[in-house]
């Protein structure tokens, strides 16, 4: 008999890559013979769902003094939470309770629950969050590691939003739920790359509770995909898709690709649109396309020679990069996070983060490299499937 499986994530909606995560992985479940029951805020976005009536109310952290009370309330465990999650253990019984993103709106409180029931408790980790308070390892924009032994670092810097009251709650938060009190709980961390796993290891977390296991690609991209003809000419432009924000890199490519005669097409919209735009004004062979629907999307990656992914943060196991790959287009990946191990052999080639010299030479490289495009494709569609994560997962679901 198959187990049943809870999965609880802060929202129920395709609000970012780690709901995304949660959605897909729900119905891959689903479609492999699992009960699949799900634990969420209640938000006006949420798809609908028969375990609604469980969620916890929407709580808002910058909504005045009383968002703050209910938020600070939440994360300590200290509303209707715990009521409302037992009863959903009640009701539905699991086997495993698989935490995804759960800090803030809801709180780590649902892993010790389940803890004390004998129930075995999984948790991916989709950010540095139980390392660092305000989630990205990033101060002011440079890389940072400072609260992972000193939490109180947080409340120093204002790392938290740049705001005193949210980095004084991300401290109380990391205070209650520490890393010792977090790993007596959890059976297992899976880790989307090893490098997100190395970081826990030295920020306390024990090396024997760590798994490390990649994202799979949605059924959503897998049609998006099968949806386009393949080709293995492309055409005479490489491109970036993402966000337009520094920790990005994006001031670096500019940098290097203003140095080069080929075409670079930047999708995505963010905070640097307007200074990126400017900066490359003078420059014939870079185009903004703007924010673009899926599908859109995967004509871009689809016909481009290459895709850049130039981060200069701790990425951790990053869509963009795992998206190009599907679409058989190799990837110039930044030598920072998970990038790296998402770049293997013929996919692509590294350069070091923030560094346009070598991104330069990256670009120029990749631009002369007769690519293996099909190659690429099938070996990422094997390696990014829901078949390959879900063997994987269920053996660790169920003690093997």
């Amino acid at each position: 008999m198959k187990q049943r499986i809870l999965l609880v994530n802060k929202f129920y909606y395709r609000r970012g890559g780690a709901e995304g995560c949660v959605i897909n992985l729900e119905q891959a479940l689903r479609d492999r013979g699992y009960e699949v029951a799900v634990f969420s805020m209640d938000y006006p976005e949420n798809i609908a769902t028969p375990y609604a009536d469980y969620f916890v109310p929407q709580v808002e952290f910058f909504k005045g003094l009383s968002g703050k009370v209910k938020a600070m309330l939440r994360t300590l465990g200290l509303d209707s939470l715990k009521a409302r999650f037992n009863r959903l253990l009640d009701d539905f019984r699991p086997d495993v309770v698989h935490l995804h993103n759960v800090h803030s709106y809801l709180s780590p409180l649902v892993g010790e629950l389940a803890h004390r029931r004998g129930i075995k408790v999984v948790w991916t980790l989709h950010d540095y969050k139980i390392a660092c308070p305000a989630y990205s390892c990033l101060h002011r924009g440079q890389v940072c590691e400072r609260c992972f032994h000193d939490k109180k670092q947080v409340l120093l810097t204002k790392c938290m939003k740049d705001s005193l009251p949210a980095s004084l709650l991300a401290y109380l938060e990391a205070l209650k739920w520490n890393p010792g009190r977090l790993t007596e709980f959890t059976d297992i961390f899976l880790c989307p790359s090893a490098f997100i796993r190395d970081k826990m290891i030295s920020a306390g977390y024990p090396q024997e509770k760590m798994r490390v296991l990649c994202n799979f690609v949605g059924p959503e991209i897998e049609e998006r995909y099968a949806n386009i003809e393949f080709s293995e000419t492309r055409q005479p432009y490489y491109c970036y898709v993402g966000r337009l924000s520094a920790e990005k890199g994006l001031n670096t490519l500019i940098e290097a690709a203003s140095r080069l005669p080929y075409t670079l097409k930047i999708a995505g919209g963010g905070p640097l649109e307007d200074e990126l735009k400017a900066r490359a004004a003078s420059c014939g062979n870079i185009e903004f396309v703007g924010s673009l629907p899926p599908a859109k999307v995967a004509d871009l990656l689809s016909g481009a020679r290459f895709s850049v992914v130039c981060s200069e943060c701790y990425e951790n196991n990053p869509l963009s990069a795992i998206e190009s790959l599907c679409a058989g287009t190799p990837v110039v990946g930044a030598r920072i996070g998970g990038i790296p191990e998402l770049v293997e052999g013929k996919s692509g080639i590294i350069f070091k983060s923030g560094d346009a010299d070598e991104l330069t030479e990256a670009i120029e490289k990749a631009w002369h490299t007769p690519w293996p495009y099909r190659e690429i494709m099938e070996e990422a569609r094997r390696r990014f499937s829901a078949d390959e994560h879900c063997a994987v997962l269920t053996d660790l679901y169920e003690g093997k």
